[in-house]
């Protein structure tokens, strides 16, 4: 099924690369991109991130120039490419409320396919994204700078198992960035990388992250097919950069995605508990202490339980569907699994048959997303509305959505921490 391969990366020569990576481009701006030059004018994002922001793409000779820059850094061997295939074992050590979790990871090429077509798939709903942006840049360099986040089911750890064993306790490489420690080990021996691509091909591939650049890989190869008439099998542009997960890795989580639903009606809050009770069971709650008390709340009340939280009011409420699957009734041609998401549920019928309808005239909300809680009731309290205090998706739903040929709603996982960009590139020729 999933098909990977080993690949020569091309690497900084540096040992430390912390002043060198950077998180992905896309959640970067001129200030968070002047402030990691500053640290060191080789910082990945030199090249990486040539144009803000990279939702509209720029003039040609910026990328051109990047691709320079790339070329220079190779000449004084700041960077340099692998003489030999491989796997690299990639870990990222991170903080998680009280806990201390490793992710454990590695690089590899995926061979690209049309999403839902194979055994690549995509999770959720994406709008616009800057793929003008990166097929410029990727023309230019012939590299995929950053990587595609995948996961895979391995209930028995036997790809991960088999990595640890090749690799020793020190890393060739390290890297802090934002409180996370990064480690790279280079996995050359062929048997080993051949078990890994074996025991790949049994799998699935869930694409957590990155599916922009994904889509910016299939532009790629097709253009070049259209320009070359044919692409072998085995040409690089027939694989993309992609760091590969576990599902059941004890240090992958996914973390929520909050909204705030803004610029509500004054009776809005006077109204919104009788056009909801109808359906959802209502109960009032103290507003939680933090995300930890929210998680522990919600997973108390059953798996399709939210909360809503009005600032104006003070007032906290937790709501769980009378009916298991209320949307049913509303979209009977989805799958359950979609359906019975709390993500769904808020999407498909608390914003489209009750705020909408009742409260906006029949328009579309405005919705805000947010990382943490506290992000969304404070936004929701500046811009009058009142915030959706959303469940953590589990790997199991996202799985079960994804192979019944379903996409979530947007944003609706968040995966932390952000791979870093500059451990590997990947070279496509």
């Amino acid at each position: 099924m999933a098909e990977i391969q080993p690949f020569r990366g091309i690497r900084y020569t540096s040992v430390d690369v912390s002043r060198l990576i950077a998180p992905p481009y896309d959640i970067l701006d001129e200030a968070d991109k002047a402030r990691l030059l500053a640290a060191d004018d080789h910082n990945v994002v030199a090249i990486d991130l040539p144009h803000v922001p990279p939702k509209t793409a720029g003039p040609d000779n910026i990328y051109r120039q990047a691709a320079g820059e790339m070329t220079s850094w190779m000449d004084i061997h700041a960077i340099e490419r692998d003489e030999l295939p491989a796997i690299y074992v990639y870990h990222q050590t991170y903080r998680l409320g009280r806990k201390t979790l490793t992710r454990k990871m590695f690089f590899a090429r995926l061979r690209l396919e049309e999403f839902g077509k194979g055994c690549v798939f995509a999770h959720e709903q994406t709008f616009g994204g800057p793929k003008e942006d990166r097929l410029k840049l990727t023309v230019a360099t012939r590299c995929n700078l950053s990587p595609i986040f995948g996961l895979y089911p391995d209930a028995q750890n036997e790809v991960a198992a088999m990595l640890e064993r090749a690799v020793g306790e020190t890393p060739e490489q390290v890297g802090r960035l934002d409180g996370v420690e990064n480690k790279l080990w280079v996995v050359t021996d062929p048997e080993v990388v051949e078990a890994v691509r074996a025991t790949m091909k049994e799998k699935s591939v869930f694409i957590a992250d990155g599916h922009h650049r994904y889509g910016t890989a299939l532009m790629f190869r097709q253009q070049e097919v259209d320009q070359m008439g044919h692409v072998a099998d085995i040409d690089p542009v027939n694989f993309v950069l992609c760091v590969l997960c576990a599902m059941e890795d004890p240090g992958a989580t996914i973390q929520p995605y909050f909204r705030s639903i803004c610029d509500l009606p004054q009776v809005f809050a006077k109204d919104y508990q009788q056009a909801l009770v109808d359906k959802f069971t209502w109960k009032p709650v103290a507003k939680p202490a933090g995300d930890e008390d929210l998680a522990k709340m919600l997973r108390e009340a059953g798996p399709q339980a939210l909360a809503l939280y009005d600032p104006r009011q003070d007032v906290c409420a937790v709501l769980s569907p009378k009916d298991a699957d209320l949307l049913a009734a509303y979209e009977p041609n989805r799958q359950v699994a979609w359906r019975q998401s709390a993500y769904s549920i808020f999407h498909r019928y608390i914003l489209d048959e009750v705020v909408s309808p009742k409260f906006c005239v029949g328009k579309p909300p405005t919705i805000h997303y947010h990382k943490t809680m506290d992000e969304a009731i404070n936004d929701a309290r500046e811009h009058h509305g009142v915030a959706a205090l959303m469940p953590a998706t589990t790997m199991q739903q996202l799985r079960d959505i994804c192979t019944a040929g379903e996409l979530m709603p947007q944003k609706s996982t968040y995966f932390a921490p952000k791979l870093a960009t500059g451990m590997v590139m990947n070279p496509l020729y």
